[in-house]
C-alpha cells in the first residue's frame, strides 16, 4: 500500500528526517492519539477539523490511518477552522506517525489550557496557528537551511569569542530548561561547532 499525501502547510519548517529522534515516553497507541485530540478539539470549539498524514486512511472513518499504517514520512499535521480562520499545527519530530500525533494533541490541550487562565494578552493563545490568508495547503519542500553563522547571529568571520559568547546568551531562551526546544539548542550546538571548527 502506496502512502497517502501529506498535506503540510507551506510556510511550515520541515525536520530533517535525519534529526527525527524516536519518542518512549508516551503510551497512548496512535487511535487513542487521535481520539484525543478529537476531543480537544471539541473542547476548543472548532468548527470543523482534518488530520493529514502520509498513510493511508480508513475510507469508512477518515480520521484513522489504516491499523498497519507505517509511512515513510511519520508527520502529521492537523487543520482546522474556527471563527472563519483557518489553523494548522504540526509536528515532524519523531520518527513513528503516533508520537507526532500525541504530541499534536498535548500541544493543543495546553494552549486550551492556557487560553483560560484569566490572563490578559494581546491575542488568543492559538493565533500563532492561524494560517496565512495565501496558504494553499500545499506539501512544502524542506526550507532552506541558514548557514551556522546566521543560527547564531554572527559574521561568517567572527572570532571564536563571539561565536561562543553569542551561543551563551541564546542558549538562554533557546534551552529547553528555559523555555525553549530540543531542536533549537541542538541546532545551536551544531552551528557553535561548524563555527568553531573553522
Amino acid at each position: 500500500m502506496s502512502d497517502a499525501t501529506l498535506d503540510w502547510p507551506a510556510t511550515f519548517e520541515r525536520t530533517d528526517p535525519a534529526e527525527r529522534t524516536r519518542n518512549n515516553r508516551y503510551a497512548a497507541s496512535l487511535r487513542n492519539s487521535i481520539d484525543d485530540l478529537e476531543t480537544e478539539l471539541g473542547r476548543v470549539g472548532v468548527d470543523d477539523w482534518r488530520l493529514s498524514t502520509a498513510a493511508r486512511h480508513q475510507k469508512q472513518n477518515p480520521k484513522y490511518p489504516y491499523a498497519n499504517a507505517s509511512p515513510t514520512d511519520p508527520s502529521a499535521v492537523v487543520r482546522w477552522t474556527m471563527d472563519s480562520e483557518q489553523y494548522a499545527v504540526a509536528c515532524d519530530a519523531y520518527t513513528r506517525l503516533r508520537d507526532n500525533v500525541r504530541t499534536l494533541y498535548l500541544y493543543l490541550r495546553e494552549k486550551r489550557k492556557m487560553e483560560q487562565r484569566p490572563v490578559v494578552t494581546g491575542e488568543s493563545e492559538f493565533a500563532n496557528a492561524r494560517l496565512p490568508p495565501a496558504d494553499k495547503s500545499a506539501v512544502a519542500a524542506p526550507a532552506p537551511a541558514d548557514g551556522p553563522h546566521e543560527v547564531l547571529g554572527v559574521a561568517l568571520d567572527a572570532p571564536d569569542a563571539v561565536v561562543r559568547g553569542a551561543f551563551r546568551e541564546l542558549v538562554k531562551e533557546r534551552h529547553p530548561d528555559h523555555g525553549g526546544s530540543e531542536r533549537e539548542f541542538t541546532r545551536l550546538k551544531r552551528a557553535r561547532e561548524v563555527m568553531l571548527d573553522d
